[in-house]
């Protein structure tokens, strides 16, 4: 298949080369003209957003896309780029569509569990776009995956242990679900091989977990020094942060594994890690 990543991030990286190590060929958008070497270096194709013959011809020639971007107030700025490439919904069909999502979209369930039909109940307004944008994909066949806090090489509290940078933030019985970034591009391509237009996915891994409990397991894990425990006092963090913390639930991710067939790699935040942990001791020692 060829294959269009609508946004080459940290999810688009992993799904690349999960794709091109099934066989698929990649191509990847661009908006700055010097990530074209970039990706040719990566064997990745580049076609730039802003040529509507480029974006025509990559459209025309994909089995599948997928879409990363995040929302603005008027939805996703793929769709509507798209829509300006003069790219109608009917010159879509056929193909598989996945549109990257958050759980932010449940809102706060002060620790309850939901699932893919609970009622979404945003309380920030990045997680009203997402519904917004979820509507878009939806009405021309899209699968949409809702996704948690997502980890992986590069982006992960073993980094942020070493550079100092990590926070142990406790909030009694406060839980968060995580996805490793290979995870998540597995159960990506486990939906491009089951399809199934208008599909709504959570992927996370089996066990929610407090932040501050999974930043202790990394420091035994690494011996690096735990930060001192700060309680969780919203006036003293900054907007960001109190949005973060303001969700509180856990994420089923039963219907992934059982319409797609996808069980994490990493079921819970220790595998991930500990991973993480010995890619980082072979790389000292190379």
């Amino acid at each position: 298949m060829s294959l269009l990543i609508f946004g080459y991030g940290f999810i688009g990286a992993a799904f690349a080369d999960a794709a091109r190590a099934a066989g698929h060929t990649v191509v990847a958008t661009i908006r700055s003209p010097h990530r074209r070497e970039a990706l040719d270096r990566m064997g990745i194709d580049a076609v730039s957003v802003e040529d509507r013959t480029e974006m025509a011809r990559a459209v025309a020639a994909a089995s599948g896309i997928l879409i990363t971007p995040p929302p603005g107030d008027d939805g996703c700025p793929a769709f509507a780029q798209l829509g300006a490439n003069g790219l109608p919904a009917n010159d879509l069909s056929g193909k598989w569509i996945g549109y990257l999502s958050t759980t932010g979209v449940y809102g706060n369930r002060d620790g309850g569990w939901v699932f893919e039909d609970s009622p979404l109940e945003a309380t920030a307004v990045e997680g009203r776009r997402r519904i917004l944008a979820e509507t878009q994909w939806l009405s021309i066949g899209a699968q949409v995956f809702r996704l948690p806090g997502l980890y992986g090489h590069g982006r992960n509290v073993i980094d942020r242990l070493r550079d100092g940078t990590a926070r142990r933030i406790h909030k009694p019985c406060h839980v968060f679900s995580r996805l490793h970034h290979d995870d998540c591009a597995a159960a990506l391509m486990a939906s491009l091989n089951h399809p199934r237009p208008g599909a709504v996915y959570n992927l996370c891994d089996d066990e929610p977990a407090p932040a501050d409990t999974v930043l202790e397991y990394a420091a035994t894990l690494t011996g690096l020094p735990l930060p001192p425990r700060v309680a969780w006092e919203p006036a003293a963090f900054s907007p960001t942060m109190q949005r973060f913390y303001s969700d509180n639930k856990r994420v089923s991710n039963a219907r992934a594994k059982a319409e797609l067939g996808w069980r994490p790699r990493y079921p819970t935040y220790r595998e991930g890690l500990t991973a993480i942990f010995t890619a980082i001791q072979t790389d000292k020692k190379d």
